[in-house]
């Protein structure tokens, strides 16, 4: 099976976000990423739920929605409206994590769980097996363009080897200072999706980037 690729709009010209998600649609990626940042839960605000409506009226990806907010619990209702189709919360940010997993899948969205650099994976053993995707960060969230955390890639392995034990479903994305090199390094330690921000809009080829990511 391929190996999933998610650009996040985060690095996208916003003066030409509407070209930048045609681009996208035209490609090979299989999810567009949107990481919400609410200037609280991470030291940055970006953009929130009509801009996300607004892209879900010419997306044809399914939109993979990364909530860096605190109590993200008060907006799955209305993320679900607004057309996510993958709502991710943070470990952190959520006292109610298995309350709130179930909240998004009662609504028919994928649940995700993100885990932040210093969260060990294993504060997921009770809930692994509710949840469809995890988010590893290989980045401090809240700023694209960063560099990749090394440690990721233990924690990747870390990761699937709990996803194999309990038999869960789940699939491990992961987001931050993802390139050809890293990829193909989380690839072979057991990632299933990467969010690519800067390296595939900052590409002169986009296209072909993406592509190339899918290739590894």
């Amino acid at each position: 099976m391929s190996i999933i690729v998610s650009p996040s709009l985060l690095a996208a010209d916003f003066m030409n976000l509407g070209k930048e998600v045609e681009m996208v649609n035209r490609s090979e990626a299989d999810w567009i990423h949107l990481d919400i940042m609410d200037g609280v839960f991470v030291p940055n605000i970006s953009y929130g739920l009509p801009v996300v409506s607004q892209i879900k009226k010419i997306a044809r990806k399914p939109l993979d929605v990364h909530l860096m907010i605190v109590q993200p619990e008060r907006y799955v209702e209305e993320f679900h409206k607004a057309g996510a189709d993958i709502l991710t919360v943070h470990l952190e940010a959520s006292t109610h994590l298995h309350r709130t997993v179930q909240q998004i899948k009662k609504l028919g969205m994928q649940a995700g769980i993100a885990l932040n650099p210093h969260t060990p994976v294993s504060q997921l053993e009770d809930i692994i097996q509710d949840t469809d995707v995890v988010l590893i960060m290989s980045v401090n969230p809240g700023f694209g363009g960063q560099s990749f955390i090394p440690h990721a890639l233990e924690k990747v392995k870390k990761l699937r080897t709990l996803i194999q034990c309990s038999q869960s479903n789940a699939r491990i994305e992961i987001d931050g200072g993802v390139n050809f090199e890293t990829g193909r390094q989380l690839i072979e330690a057991g990632a299933d999706a990467l969010v690519a921000g800067s390296f595939v809009f900052k590409s002169e080829y986009p296209e072909e980037t993406i592509r190339e990511l899918k290739k590894l």
